[in-house]
């Protein structure tokens, strides 16, 4: 938290938060401090969700020197009270109901908490089965935050919007990077066309985070901006989407992380080096790529070591120097990083790997498909087959004549089922777990 005291003396007319500047933050988070200061339990859970009182709330916790479960609001009751048991928490706190404040007591605060100190607590998405608890800590943030202002710069006028939920690494990152950076961030409740596009249409902002699914919501309407970088990524980004985004000159820096190295991990720019926008870029300065049990053709595992890498998921033994992304991809000869599929989603039919992304991209081609998935069912004869969810205009008969043009017999979908929308999460990732239950 040195960063809120450092800007707050700094900068203390400069805006920070919406329209709050770095002094008014630091004096409303003193405020709820000393609101909070009264809870024994070192590990509490927050209720997350993108506005002003949730944020202002988190600081004041982190000064606390709590540690802080980032809550997401949309999971059932069930499933909050099976991830705050886990964690042993008691204490829900709600940022719009805090206790009165007591002025004649001064709250203790810690303003330099030390690097391996647990600030944050987030559970891996639950689309890949039981989530695991990631203690991030403020080495953890502190790398990240560094090695990514290294890479994309920053600005003075910088104003980085939000619209990704902070209680994933998406969202909460942006807002620790505008802290350490000292720039402002635009915080909007939910994802809403409109007032993005009036927003950036008016230079109110200069940057934003987006998954692909809001981009190309968007895309055609982009004409007017200021907009220095489009970060984009959090699932699987369809060759068109970039190639439309290359057209339109739109400052896209693909980016891969996750929410064990606190996000970003590999980012760059398309515009500098069109020839590379299948990739999904560079490892940031201080990242270390290896791709392990490569095939003839280079393709493997991919495993990442970082400095903003955690030792270990909570209560499990520590996990090295390099995590095993799950990801399946190659280093091309220049390092940039190629994904091909997330192992888990490979689908091994007779004996056959089939990439399911090569099929979705094959078929984001079309101007009719709005969203799919390609999954596995499974089959007595080949273990496995390709089933396709999409939701599109296309008849399946047309779909399917499109896809023979183009893949081989064994890669084509056994079965086609035509969606109105494929199921999400609240960060826009197709849950494909859903699709295949």
């Amino acid at each position: 938290m040195k960063w809120l005291k450092e800007q707050a003396i700094k900068k203390p007319e400069k805006l920070f938060l919406n329209d709050l500047t770095f002094r008014q933050v630091m004096v409303q988070v003193v405020t709820r401090a000393a609101q909070l200061q009264d809870i024994a339990e070192p590990r509490v859970a927050l209720k997350a969700e993108n506005k002003l009182s949730s944020l202002l709330s988190l600081f004041a916790l982190l000064a606390l020197g709590k540690e802080v479960l980032m809550l997401n609001q949309r999971l059932t009751e069930g499933e909050i009270a099976e991830q705050t048991a886990s964690l042993g928490i008691s204490q829900i706190i709600d940022p719009d109901n805090l206790p009165p404040v007591m002025p004649e007591r001064t709250p203790d605060l810690n303003w330099e908490p030390a690097d391996d100190k647990i600030a944050i607590l987030m559970n891996t998405s639950a689309t890949t089965g039981k989530f695991k608890t990631v203690p991030i800590t403020w080495g953890m943030i502190s790398a990240q935050v560094a090695m990514s202002a290294e890479r994309i710069g920053v600005e003075v006028d910088d104003n980085w919007l939000v619209v990704l939920p902070i209680f994933h690494v998406s969202g909460l990152s942006i807002i620790m990077r505008s802290l350490y950076n000292g720039t402002r961030a635009t915080i909007l409740p939910a994802f809403n066309e409109e007032e993005i596009l009036s927003l950036v249409e008016n230079e109110a902002v200069n940057m934003m985070s987006l998954v692909p699914t809001q981009l190309k919501r968007m895309i055609d309407r982009l004409e007017r901006h200021r907009l220095r970088m489009i970060l984009l990524g959090g699932e699987y980004i369809p060759q068109s989407l970039i190639t439309t985004a290359l057209e339109k000159q739109l400052p896209i820096y693909k980016t891969y992380g996750m929410t064990e190295t606190f996000s970003q991990s590999v980012t760059f720019n398309i515009l500098d080096a069109p020839e590379k926008a299948e990739s999904v870029g560079r490892p940031l300065p201080g990242v270390t790529l290896e791709i392990r049990k490569k095939d003839a053709d280079g393709i493997g595992e991919v495993w990442l070591s970082s400095p903003a890498l955690m030792a270990g998921y909570l209560d499990r033994e520590p996990i090295g120097d390099f995590l095993e992304t799950g990801d399946i991809g190659y280093l091309d000869a220049d390092d940039y990083l190629h994904i091909l599929n997330r192992r888990t989603d490979i689908i091994i039919s007779g004996g056959e790997n089939i990439y399911p992304k090569e099929i979705e991209d094959l078929l984001y081609q079309l101007p009719g498909v709005r969203e799919c998935a390609v999954v596995p069912q499974a089959n007595e004869q080949w273990g496995q087959v390709p089933v396709l969810y999409v939701a599109t205009d296309y008849r399946a008969v047309e779909l399917n004549l499109f896809m023979k043009e183009h893949l081989a017999s064994y890669k084509l979908p056994k079965a086609i089922i035509i969606m109105d929308s494929l199921p999400k999460n609240t960060s826009g990732k197709i849950l494909r777990k859903e699709l295949l239950s």
